[in-house]
């Protein structure tokens, strides 16, 4: 196949990398409600209204605790039927709980996305800051949808010390070429006459860019950088449910994991044996979060992948993963307020729609269709992971508050005691994105730039070339 390269200066590329909370669970929920309509019977906004005006109203709605007027004015007719104002309230409560009071708007960006405008508007909220909120826009000005997601900070991003752009080079590549869900990607090639091990990045819970940017942090951009420096090819990719976000919303009600994750990631370990510098018998597959927590479903029945690593891996299914955080959120000032609790048994109140199967398949709830959790609460990652027989790593930062040390990391130890074939390494200081840091763990630290534990990345090379 021919690859083109991007690196000309310094190796840096600028991709789009806005990305929906995905790694803060409490907000993944957030993060996707975003459904599409077509037709609307109500008179569209005046012409004279720009998108970027009309989603300024829609913020200041929300801002003054009013959700009737913007949900029958604003939103077109299948967002309608998606959503109702009783949900847009709880939606805006999970937002100032989470990030503190709405103060003001900052800005506003208009930008033309997969066919659709699209507006975000900046907000500061006097707890953790900067929020945008995306609003995106049919033919009549009319919303067909919305996302709450973090304020494009890349530009403090800094490569880390460990990345030495002198022994990689890094190469534009499709994954999933010839289907209906062709993907962009990086290639990142050591350089040499090969072959290299790889490895394919996954990623975690909602859109994601290949980068998986979080504020000024880009964890798979480090990873990336760091293990081709030291030898190892990566491949790494835009999440379908980013790139194709504006087609994706028609088909919430039939999206599982396979559609979202599993199937591109299989995808791409195609794309790596195809590829002459690469080394076939050994791709290996890193996800991280939910990406690591599929892994073993991603391995299922593929010959070609030659062993996982799993970073910061659930055992738990994900509903239970959204209450504990954000239990826990709320406990971060010592009280939980009457706000925050109205939160948590709303929150409640939908997981045990879920978990009693109560819901039709089709119905969208916590922003995804009730069959996708169905489908991903009847699954386990444990019992998966102990039929495949393969090399793991598995990773853990023990200041990770979205994914457990106690709860989750210590399952996998004891399901995997006196196995040889499996290796795991905790880090006292490293957060879920293996960020180091100190004291207790908040949301907040991912706003503060930082790059991947250079001893991670020192671990996995290491374990890799232990088959080599």
């Amino acid at each position: 196949m021919e690859i083109i390269s991007l690196l000309g200066r310094q190796g840096e590329d600028r991709y789009m990398n806005k990305k929906t909370i995905t790694l803060l669970i409490i907000n993944i929920v957030v993060g996707n409600i975003f459904v599409t309509g077509c037709i609307t019977n109500n008179e569209p906004a005046p012409s004279e209204q720009t998108d970027a005006d009309i989603a300024v109203t829609f913020v200041s709605y929300f801002a003054n605790d009013s959700f009737i007027i913007p949900y029958n004015t604003l939103f077109n007719d299948t967002l309608k039927t998606q959503t109702t104002p009783e949900q847009l309230q709880l939606i805006w409560n999970q937002i100032e709980a989470t990030y503190g009071n709405f103060t003001e708007i900052i800005s506003t960006r208009t930008t033309e996305e997969q066919g659709y405008s699209v507006v975000y508007v900046t907000c500061n909220y006097d707890k953790l800051g900067l929020l945008d909120t995306r609003v995106v826009f049919d033919d009549s000005q009319q919303i067909t949808g919305f996302q709450f997601v973090p304020t494009d900070l890349s530009d403090e991003y800094k490569p880390p010390s460990y990345a030495n752009t002198e022994n990689f080079t890094e190469y534009n590549v499709t994954v999933g070429e010839g289907t209906d869900w062709p993907l962009p990607g990086t290639l990142t090639l050591p350089r040499g006459d090969g072959p290299f091990p790889a490895i394919v990045l996954v990623h975690g819970s909602g859109s994601s860019d290949r980068d998986e940017t979080i504020g000024p942090n880009k964890p798979f951009k480090d990873l990336a950088w760091g293990l081709a420096t030291r030898g190892i090819a990566v491949l790494r990719y835009e999440k379908r449910t980013k790139y194709y976000a504006s087609t994706i919303v028609n088909m919430l009600a039939n999206l599982t994991v396979y559609g979202e994750t599993i199937d591109d990631a299989r995808a791409a370990v195609t794309l790596l044996q195809t590829i002459d510098k690469i080394n076939r018998n050994h791709i290996y597959v890193l996800g991280h979060s939910l990406g690591a927590m599929l892994a073993p479903r991603i391995a299922q029945n593929n010959s070609n992948i030659t062993g996982l690593i799993m970073l910061a891996a659930p055992t738990r299914p994900l509903t239970d993963l959204l209450l504990n955080q954000t239990i826990y959120l709320a406990l971060l000032d010592g009280n939980i307020s009457e706000a925050e609790q109205a939160q948590i048994d709303s929150l409640r109140e939908n997981i045990s729609l879920i978990t009693s199967h109560s819901l039709d398949p089709s119905e969208i709830i916590l922003g995804a269709s009730a069959a996708y959790w169905y489908d991903l609460n009847s699954y386990n990652p444990v019992e998966t992971a102990l039929a495949l027989h393969i090399p793991m790593l598995i990773l853990q930062g023990e200041r990770d508050f979205q994914v457990s040390y106690t709860d989750d990391f210590l399952a996998w130890q004891q399901a995997f005691v006196g196995n040889t074939n499996v290796t795991l390494i905790a880090y006292p200081l490293l957060n879920h994105l293996f960020i180091a840091g100190n004291g207790p763990p908040t949301n907040t630290e991912y706003n503060q730039p930082g790059n991947v534990d250079e001893q991670v990345v020192i671990d996995i090379t290491n374990w890799v070339g232990s088959f080599l």
